[in-house]
C-alpha cells in the first residue's frame, strides 16, 4: 500500500521560526555540572570552565535559543546567589532535584557567557513562585541597563562593562504546579504585577513569555488570555510524551516492548492535537495571531536509568526517540504561524537529551541526529501539503504510518521531512511536487533508522545509530518514489534542474 503526498511548492503556510529549534537546561542532574559546566581547573578541555566537545556539538546544530535555569528550579533561583567571586556563592540545597548541594558556580555570567559562545538567544525564567518583584526587575536591570544604576554598577564590579541583550524573559514557570500550585486567575494576576517591572532598557525590548498550561488545561489558557493577553508577547505550554499509565511507572526507555513503541508514537501526536485547541483559545482573544505559543518544555519523559539517582532524570535515548522528536518537529512546522519557540527537555543528561556525558566522554543521541538533518528547516517558508498516509495499526488502534513535513529555504532549495513511525514495515510513498519552475528535480536524502527498536549510542559505541546518505528513491519529472525504511527519519533536499 502506498502513502500519497503532495507539496504544494508555490503555497506559503508560514515562515518555521528558526527558535523551534530551541533547547532547554536546567540545574537538575548532571544538566549542568559536568554536562556543560566542569569548572577552569577541570582536565576536561574547556573555555572558562565551559565544556569545549559541547560547545561544538550544540553549535553544529545551530541551536537558536537556550532556556534557563529551569523549570521548576527557577522559581526557586535567587539570581544574586549566582553572581560575584565563585568562592564566595552562597550554596544550598536544591529541594527539586535530588537535594544536591548547588554551589551556584554556574550563574548569570557563565550562562550568557555560553550563549555567546554558542551564537544563540538565551532565554531566562523568572523566579515568581519564592521571588518578589524588585529581585525579577533588578535581575533585567543587572542583564540590559547601559547606565548608572546600582544593578550596572554592580555588574561592572563583577567583570562585565557592558550590558548583554536578553530578548527571550519569561515570568514564572509552571505556576499552576511546582511554581506555587497557583489558580489560573491568581497567577494573571500575579503575572500582570510581574511583567510590569520587566523593564526594556535602551534599546533592549523584552519578548515577555506568561506561564501557560501544562498539556490539556484548556481553562488555564482561558483565564490567561482574556486576563492579560495584552500584557503578554507569548505564552507557554508544556507537554511530556509519558508510555506508563503513571508518572511514577513511565515507561522503561530501553528493553520496551512493541505495544510501548506504539503508545509512545501515539501519545506524541497528541501534540497536534494540544496545539490546535489551545490555538482556538488564542485566537478568540487573539485572532491577529500577535501572541506566540512556546512550547518551552517537550520531550520523552521515562523511568530513569537504573543505578542513577531518580531525582537527576537521567534516561537513555532510542530511536524511538528520534521518531518522537521527528514526528514533534513537523507538527510544529504545521502550527508555524501560532508556534514561535519550542525548547527539547533537555540539552544534556536528562530526559530526552542530545547529549550525553560520562567524565570527558561525549556521545551525541540519536535525537540529536534529528535535530542535525532537519536544521535546513530553520527559518524557512514551510510549504502547503497533503498526506493521505496508510494507517499504522496495533490492537485495533490506528495512526498514520507517515509524518510529513516541507520547507522551502532562502535559496530556493525544497527539503521534505518524512517519518516511518512503523517499526516492522517498510512504507511506500509517492512525492508530487507541484506548482516547480520548472520539472526536472535533483534529489538527495539522509536517513537515521536501526535494527532493533531500542538501539542506541553508548560511550563504548557511540556511533550505533548515526544517519547515512539514503539512496532508496527514484524520480520522474516531478514527482518522487521513496521506500522509507522502517522506523526512519529520513530528509530528501531537492533543488530544481533546468
Amino acid at each position: 500500500m502506498t502513502n500519497r503526498i503532495t507539496i504544494n511548492a508555490d503555497q506559503a503556510a508560514g515562515t518555521i521560526n528558526r527558535n523551534i529549534y530551541g533547547h532547554f537546561s536546567e540545574h537538575l542532574g548532571r544538566c549542568i555540572y559536568e554536562g556543560i559546566w566542569v569548572g577552569e581547573d577541570s582536565p576536561i578541555p574547556n573555555t572558562n570552565g565551559i565544556r569545549n566537545d559541547v560547545v561544538a556539538a550544540l553549535k553544529q546544530l545551530q541551536i537558536p535559543v537556550l532556556r534557563w535555569p529551569g523549570g521548576c528550579f527557577a522559581d526557586e533561583y535567587h539570581w544574586k546567589d549566582g553572581i560575584g567571586p565563585r568562592e564566595e556563592r552562597k550554596r544550598m540545597i536544591n529541594t527539586h532535584w535530588g537535594g544536591v548541594v548547588e554551589n551556584n558556580h554556574f550563574g548569570t555570567h557563565e550562562f550568557m557567557e555560553l550563549c555567546e559562545m554558542l551564537d544563540c538567544e538565551p532565554y531566562i525564567s523568572g523566579n515568581v513562585g519564592s521571588g518578589t518583584v524588585q529581585e525579577m526587575s533588578e535581575w533585567v536591570e543587572y542583564m540590559t541597563f547601559d547606565g548608572v544604576s546600582p544593578m550596572a554598577e554592580l555588574r561592572k564590579q563583577n567583570g562585565r562593562e557592558k550590558p548583554w541583550k536578553l530578548k527571550y524573559f519569561g515570568v514564572g514557570n509552571e505556576n499552576w504546579g511546582c511554581g506555587g500550585n497557583m489558580r489560573p486567575e491568581y497567577y494573571a494576576d500575579e503575572y500582570r504585577k510581574f511583567q510590569t517591572y520587566v523593564r526594556n532598557y535602551g534599546d533592549n525590548k523584552v519578548y515577555k513569555i506568561a506561564c501557560g498550561p501544562n498539556d490539556f488545561n484548556y481553562e488555564w489558557m482561558e483565564v490567561l488570555m482574556r486576563e492579560a493577553t495584552r500584557f503578554m508577547d507569548a505564552i507557554s505550554l508544556h507537554y511530556y510524551t509519558v508510555t506508563g499509565p503513571t508518572w511514577t511507572e513511565k515507561g522503561a526507555a530501553t528493553g520496551f516492548t512493541e505495544d510501548e513503541w506504539y503508545t509512545t508514537l501515539r501519545k506524541a501526536l497528541v501534540m497536534d492535537e494540544l496545539l490546535t485547541r489551545h490555538s482556538t483559545i488564542m485566537d478568540k482573544y487573539d485572532p491577529e495571531k500577535r501572541v506566540g505559543l512556546i512550547v518551552d518544555e517537550w520531550g520523552t519523559w521515562f523511568d530513569v536509568e537504573p543505578g542513577t539517582n531518580p531525582g537527576f532524570l537521567y534516561q537513555q535515548n532510542t530511536i524511538r526517540d528520534a521518531l518522537v522528536a521527528g514526528v514533534t518537529l513537523n507538527i510544529f512546522h504545521d502550527h508555524c504561524e501560532r508556534v514561535q519557540m519550542a525548547n527539547l527537555a533537555q540539552v544534556i543528561n536528562v530526559l530526552q537529551s542530545v547529549i550525553l556525558t560520562e567524565g570527558e566522554k561525549m556521545v551525541l543521541t540519536p535525537t540529536y541526529h534529528v535535530f542535525d538533518m532537519y536544521k535546513v528547516h530553520q527559518d524557512a517558508t514551510g510549504l502547503k501539503t497533503t498526506v493521505e498516509s496508510q494507517p499504522y495499526t496495533r490492537d485495533g488502534q490506528s495512526i498514520p504510518q507517515v509524518s510529513v513535513s516541507a520547507s522551502k529555504d532562502a535559496a530556493g532549495s525544497i527539503h521534505i521531512s518524512l517519518c516511518n513511525l512503523d517499526s516492522d514495515a517498510a512504507a511506500e510513498v509517492e512525492i508530487d511536487i507541484r506548482g516547480l519552475a520548472a520539472s526536472g528535480l535533483k534529489v538527495e536524502g539522509t536517513e537515521l533508522t536501526a535494527a532493533i527498536q531500542d538501539a542506541h549510542n553508548t560511550f563504548n559505541n557511540p556511533d550505533s545509530v548515526a544517519p547515512n546518505v539514503y539512496r532508496a528513491f527514484s524520480v520522474e519529472g516531478s514527482s518522487i518514489k521513496a521506500k522509507l525504511s522502517p522506523m526512519s527519519v529520513t530528509v530528501l533536499a531537492l533543488s530544481v534542474e533546468g
